[in-house]
């Protein structure tokens, strides 16, 4: 990520300085846009940030590199999210191509297409679809080390991370992947769940009250839960849990704010679907900022 003219920045001010330019990119394409998602890239680029900066091997440079951790993004309205990652990091997407998010001809399309976008895993349009697919990655992983590693001799060794909705765990489909990926003992799976407690309509207190740590335990997985998606040590420490727990797959719930920062948005069901601006990208920018 180009930090250029931010050396004298404290490693605290880098990364929130990091994750503000993420969101704001991200902020800045659904507006130009006039459609997207900007509510989940808003409340989840912390655990994206720390997750992408700390933990994730990957090589932009060589986006098919055979051996690379996977990224799945279940919940693909989000996508600007991972255009920002994308584009901050290396790969060959180009800001121009963020401008034209959504637009016809683009590689910047309003769900993540695998083929189209250079760094994208998956094509990740309904949802819980992108669950079970990451599932699927996980599963080829393991058949693969089991297969080709030998002692002293680990060529197959690489992660699956996704990053997954309320709206995904709703789905029968999830439900199903889950359950097989929990008895397969897939350790190599970790799923970052955006736990902002928001559907497309309402809070998911009308809908969908059930204790979600508590079922994917009951599936054989591992989980933690974080109060503040906003804190990256402890998210920092819940990946790297994860990572040591090899027979369980795992869930990591981190409580987030959809629309973080956003006057009138924030933790409401309309900052998911932009169509009129959040209130004022200046508006934001002072509220993110604290002036």
């Amino acid at each position: 990520m180009n930090t250029t003219g931010a050396t004298s920045l404290s490693p605290a001010q880098l990364d929130q300085l990091s994750i503000n330019t993420i969101r704001f990119l991200s902020v800045d394409a659904v507006e130009k846009a006039k459609s997207g998602h900007p509510g989940l890239p808003l409340g989840a680029a912390p655990m994206a940030y720390v997750l992408w900066t700390r933990f994730l091997h990957h090589n932009p440079t060589n986006p098919h590199w055979f051996n690379r951790d996977r990224f799945v993004l279940s919940a693909g309205h989000g996508s600007m999210l991972l255009y920002s990652l994308l584009h901050l990091t290396g790969y060959d997407l180009p800001l121009e191509q963020i401008k034209q998010f959504r637009q016809w001809g683009s590689v910047t399309p309003g769900h993540p297409e695998r083929g189209v976008t250079p760094g994208v895993e998956i094509t990740t349009g309904p949802l819980g679809q992108g669950f079970g697919n990451g599932v699927g990655l996980a599963i080829a992983e393991a058949y693969l080390a089991a297969r080709y590693n030998r002692p002293g001799f680990e060529i197959i060794r690489h992660f699956t991370y996704g990053l997954v909705s309320d709206g995904d765990l709703m789905e029968g489909v999830a439900a199903e992947a889950a359950s097989l990926a929990g008895h397969l003992k897939l350790g190599k799976l970790i799923y970052l769940y955006d736990n902002n407690h928001i559907t497309l309509a309402a809070s998911t207190q009308l809908t969908f009250t059930e204790d979600r740590a508590q079922r994917f335990a009951a599936y054989g997985w591992h989980t933690q839960s974080i109060d503040d998606g906003n804190n990256l040590d402890a998210i920092d420490v819940a990946i790297r849990a994860a990572q040591q727990e090899t027979d369980r797959p795992s869930l990591i719930l981190v409580r987030t704010h959809i629309g973080y920062g956003s006057p009138h948005k924030q933790d409401r069901s309309g900052s998911g679907n932009l169509n009129k601006p959040l209130g004022g990208e200046s508006a934001t920018v002072d509220a993110l900022t604290g002036r």
